[in-house]
């Protein structure tokens, strides 16, 4: 795929997602990338797997699920409104076709619901995590009290190289292009970071749709171009949970995050999750991560 089309559909995703609430017509969009309408639909699709129209319909119902996870004192018809719906019933209607009950009860279902728990996908097959990770919470506090150190930080604003992933399967690929990338500028030194951000939420989507950014966290400005792109993590306040673990523990670390931060009343902040990693656990005799995981909090 041509680097520039790339380019500008990371432009476009990054625009979807801070106007979720506004008109996002396929005219405005195209507009956003510099593309004829016509030519988005095909590149978007061949890009994303997904048309423009369900891409932005499915990015706006898993907003709302998220909110529903998060906040207590929104109405569902407030929900509908602001997120582009006619009305309550078009809303309830799109919303159980993505997770197969309605916002009103998927609110009185959290926070043991989610989608990636279901016993089954709207497709008919198993659609699950596996056992490993499925614990009830009060074994989950107790692995984290001894699994993890956590804080609560100010961090400052980050500035970022990043490659778009979609589905976790071709991760490893798109680190493996930032560091081609990286290394002949003098990027990469034994201080230099790693980071994922995560753009949807393993709860609320389906893991293969799963956007993230592969990341490398910069020092200095820095010229990009092509696929690689620029980003920022703004400063705020973060729970940070430092592990040492393996990699079939990432599940499980972040999911006894979260109940660490229900349990001692933090909620949630409307910016995306990340992990910054400190080792490259296939250069581990144990094959472990050292990595913190970043929940940003009001």
């Amino acid at each position: 795929m041509n680097e520039d089309y790339i380019k500008r559909i990371n432009t476009i995703l990054l625009f979807i997602d801070k106007n979720l609430d506004s008109e996002l017509s396929l005219e405005i969009v195209a507009n956003v990338g510099f593309y004829s309408p016509f030519h988005l639909h095909r590149i978007f699709k061949a890009i994303t797997n997904e048309t423009i129209n369900s891409y932005i319909t499915r990015k706006r119902i898993e907003k709302t699920a998220s909110i529903l996870l998060h906040q207590k004192n929104i109405s569902i018809t407030e929900l509908s409104l602001q997120y582009g719906f006619n009305s309550n019933s078009s809303f309830t209607r799109t919303f159980k076709k993505f997770y197969g009950i309605s916002p009103s009860e998927f609110r009185k279902s959290k926070p043991k619901y989610s989608k990636i728990r279901q016993v089954e996908s709207k497709n008919g097959q198993e659609n699950g995590l596996s056992d490993d990770y499925i614990c009830n919470i009060d074994n989950l506090i107790n692995w984290i009290k001894m699994n993890a150190k956590i804080e609560i930080k100010e961090m400052p604003k980050l500035e970022l190289a990043f490659i778009t992933q979609i589905g976790p399967k071709g991760l490893g690929n798109a680190y493996a292009k930032l560091m081609k990338w990286a290394v002949p500028k003098g990027l990469l030194t034994e201080n230099s970071k790693m980071a994922t951000i995560y753009h949807d939420s393993y709860k609320i989507t389906e893991p293969e749709k799963v956007r993230m950014s592969a990341s490398l966290i910069l020092n200095e400005k820095t010229e990009v171009s092509g696929e690689i792109g620029l980003t920022t993590i703004e400063k705020g306040k973060f729970i940070v949970g430092h592990f040492e673990i393996g990699i079939q523990e990432f599940e499980k670390s972040w999911t006894a995050l979260f109940i660490w931060m229900n349990e001692n009343g933090y909620k949630k902040a409307d910016r995306n999750l990340f992990e910054i990693y400190h080792n490259n656990f296939n250069e581990h005799p144990e094959k472990i991560a050292i990595v913190d995981f970043y929940i940003p909090i009001k």
